[in-house]
Parts: structure tokens; C-alpha cells; sequence
């Protein structure tokens, strides 16, 4: 590696450190929040990886089913946050409220009926990608800026962390997925009402998993940008910076190959052919000196989108996970953004 990239790796550790609240875990296969979704045909007594890779099967053959949860009644919309009960709740009730901030595109003939929803990366605060849908908001495309579960005033208490979304409870962060995309999609479902005609989703790191999840379940997403994009959650957690304390959790129950397959419900890779032939543009946005989404995961989903002629564009950016939040980076990143969104919505 070049003098540069090592510059910009060790400032990407340096950014890293400075989370000192990370806690690994203990390692639990989740099966009571495998119950909780649509797939059945768990035995009385699952014994583990073999019994998962054959759920995870049924779900990935009825994944439809897998993310659609029942239609949402309450939305309320007060003083630019619009707030409604989550589709897909668990047993913490605080995580069962869902919140999104709301900023309407400034008034331009022929342009105020277009949106995208924008899904932060893992442990945003409330301020997290506030910002950038500003930037959205003045080039005429309104911004839903939706908590992830777990996450700000989602956020179970005691929890330092949004731990929950990933960690080393295998089927907990299968749920937390799950509820996402039915949170993001009963999002559309209020955009459309509000009659909106023009629906995109933009998502960060485990936000831009999130948006791939959902934009290959819900037709009427019709742009997309992952900024920072990898084929298997498994992977990315298994050797990423940003994981380390979970992958810690799963010492001595799975290896790498192992926590692909557990996970392969919420992996983007399981999805690609639902996206051939689909009437929808995409950006992927993705980092040359990335520790947590490694380059050769962003190239492996590259390579399969050409192959299989996924319409799209990409973008490379000289810096890493962390740094790409900072100048001039972030600069880049929103034009590259904004650019692509005013075109395509």
C-alpha cells in the first residue's frame, strides 16, 4: 500500500478508538426472535448452525412474506417528526416506536412530489445525516431521515450502545434487520399518502445494507444509494474494525463461513436477482482504504452488478469508513449524492 492509504488507515484506527464503550457479548443462537417472523419451521429444539442454515432456506424462498409486516394506522406528524408504532415489534417497547425527522424539499414547479428516505449508519445520534438531507432539501428533494432500530430515542435503557441492531445474538440481529425494512417500508407508505410520486432510499454502512434489503422488496423505491456497500453481513462483521468486539462474541460457536450462512437472510447477495430487470437506478458509493467494509467486498458487489447487467453507477472515494464523514471527503460523498438523486428522482 501507498504512503497515502497508510495515512489514511491509521486515521481511520485513530477514529475508531475513540469509541471506548464497546462490550463483546455472549454468543446466543436467538431462536425466540426467529419465532417472532412470518418463517416457521424451526424445530421444538433447533441444535444449531444446520437447523439455522435450513430456516434461513424457507426464509430466503418466501423473503416477500419475510418483509412485509401489517399496514401502520397511527402516523402522527408534529413539528417536523413524524412518529408511528413499527410494523415489525419485538418486546422492547421503547424500539417499537419508530421516529423520523421530516424535511420537506424547498418549493420548485415540477419538483416538490420527490423524496428519499435516508437511513444513518450504525450508532448515528439523532444529529447523524441531519445535514446532509439539508443539503437534499435545498436541491428540491425532500428528506425522511428515520432512526434504525435501537438506535437515539429507540434506544432501549442501559444500553450505551445501539448494541442490538448488531451483535452476537444471531437471531435478535435478524429481527433488527427485519424490522427495518418494514420500518422504512411503512415510511413509503406515508410519503405516498402524503402524495409524493417519486420515492428513493439513500443508506450508510449498516444503513446502506438496510436500503439494499428493503429497495429489493419494495418496487416503488425507484433510486438508491449505498454508501459503502459489501455482499455478506457475516463477512463484514467477522473482519471488520468497527466489529471487532462482536466478532469476539462469537469465539468457539462460529467461524467466518459459519456467520455468512447464519446471516445470509439479511445479506445483500441473497437479493441480487430480485433486482434484474427492475426499473430502478443505483449508486454505490464506496471507500478505497475502507477497514470495515473491505475494498474486496465492495468489489465483489460490483463485479456482481455488471454481470449481471443491475443497472448502476459507482464511485470511488480516497479515504476510508470513518473519514469519508469527514472533509473533503464528505464533500465528495454528498455531491455524488445529490448529483445522482436530483437525476434519477
Amino acid at each position: 500500500m501507498d504512503v497515502y492509504g497508510q495515512w489514511i488507515q491509521r486515521w481511520e484506527r485513530r477514529l475508531a478508538a475513540r469509541d471506548r464503550n464497546k462490550v463483546p457479548r455472549p454468543f446466543d443462537w436467538g431462536w425466540e426472535w426467529l419465532r417472532a417472523t412470518p418463517i416457521d419451521g424451526l424445530p421444538a429444539r433447533p441444535r444449531g448452525l444446520a437447523d439455522l442454515a435450513a430456516w434461513n432456506e424457507r426464509a430466503l424462498a418466501a423473503s416477500a412474506a419475510f418483509y412485509t409486516a401489517p399496514t401502520v394506522r397511527d402516523y402522527h406528524l408534529r413539528d417536523g417528526w413524524l412518529t408511528f408504532s413499527s410494523p415489525a415489534p419485538g418486546p422492547c417497547q421503547e424500539n417499537n416506536r419508530v421516529h423520523a425527522q421530516w424535511l420537506p424539499a424547498k418549493r420548485r414547479p415540477g419538483r416538490e412530489r420527490r423524496a428519499v428516505v435516508v437511513l444513518p449508519q450504525w450508532n448515528a445520534d439523532e444529529s447523524g445525516h441531519v445535514g446532509l438531507c439539508r443539503l437534499f432539501q435545498r436541491f428540491g428533494v425532500a428528506a425522511l431521515r428515520l432512526s434504525l432500530p435501537y438506535h437515539d430515542r429507540r434506544r432501549p435503557a442501559g444500553l450505551a450502545r445501539a448494541e442490538y441492531t448488531v451483535d452476537s445474538n444471531i437471531g435478535r440481529t435478524i429481527h433488527a434487520a427485519r424490522q427495518a425494512v418494514c420500518d422504512v417500508r411503512a415510511a413509503v407508505d406515508w410519503l405516498e399518502a402524503e402524495g409524493v410520486e417519486r420515492i428513493g432510499i439513500m443508506g450508510t454502512s449498516l444503513g446502506s445494507c438496510y436500503a439494499f434489503l428493503t429497495t429489493a422488496h419494495e418496487p416503488r423505491l425507484r433510486a438508491n444509494v449505498f454508501n459503502h456497500v459489501s455482499d455478506y453481513f457475516g463477512d463484514v462483521v467477522w473482519t471488520g474494525l468497527t466489529t471487532g468486539h462482536v466478532r469476539a462474541g462469537f469465539a468457539g460457536a462460529l467461524d467466518q463461513g459459519g456467520l455468512r450462512e447464519a446471516w445470509r437472510v439479511i445479506s445483500p447477495a441473497s437479493y441480487y436477482p430480485r433486482l434484474v430487470g427492475a426499473r430502478k437506478r443505483h449508486l454505490l458509493l464506496c471507500a478505497r482504504y475502507d477497514l470495515s467494509f473491505l475494498p474486496a467486498f465492495s468489489r465483489r458487489v460490483l463485479a456482481a452488478f455488471r454481470a449481471l447487467g443491475i443497472e448502476h453507477e459507482a464511485r470511488w472515494l480516497p479515504c476510508g469508513h470513518y473519514t469519508v464523514g469527514r472533509p473533503p471527503f464528505s464533500w465528495w460523498d454528498g455531491f455524488y449524492m445529490t448529483r445522482f438523486l436530483r437525476a434519477w428522482l
